[in-house]
């Protein structure tokens, strides 16, 4: 029987590279100068740190200009709150998103049972959902509805099998 997993996961590599331009960036740009701004990326959370609340605006931009060219979707990213530090500067966590919780698993098996295809069944493993069907028509079918689909985080489609 043919399924399919759908994910989200987020390539860390394309990250750490959009990070390391960002910071690059940030160290050569004239607006920049002198305010100490500073992207770091630890296992899922990017810590953004200037000397005014105007300059992680435009840090937290920059970032995102990068993680677009890198092919890396902005629905990972959940900025924080900018937060006062010492001495007038500023600093934001950002935490990236992976994984498909239960509520958003829910929604995936709620849009796939709403195509009222009675050859396809979606069941909730973890952090993944598995769709499972009799043809490969009725497969594509779904991607193409959880791709039209309004979610909050970015999916993918794995493990494809006929």
């Amino acid at each position: 029987m043919p399924s399919f997993d759908v994910v989200s996961e987020v390539d860390l590599q394309e990250v750490r590279n959009a990070v390391d331009q960002a910071n690059r960036e940030a160290g050569t740009r004239f607006d920049f100068k002198g305010t100490d701004s500073l992207i770091e990326f630890s296992d899922k959370e990017l810590s953004l740190s200037s000397s005014t609340e105007d300059r992680i605006r435009a840090l937290y931009l920059v970032l995102e200009e990068k993680l677009v060219k890198r092919q890396v979707s902005l629905k990972t990213l959940d900025p924080g709150k900018i937060e006062e530090g010492s001495r007038g500067a500023a600093r934001q966590k950002v935490v990236l998103r992976a994984g498909i919780s239960q509520e958003v698993g829910k929604k995936i098996n709620k849009l796939i049972k709403d195509l009222a295809m009675k050859n396809i069944s979606s069941s909730i493993q973890g952090d993944q959902v598995r769709v499972t069907g009799k043809s490969r028509d009725d497969l594509q079918t779904a991607i193409a509805a959880c791709k039209e689909a309004e979610l909050d985080v970015p999916l993918q489609f794995t493990n494809f099998r006929d």
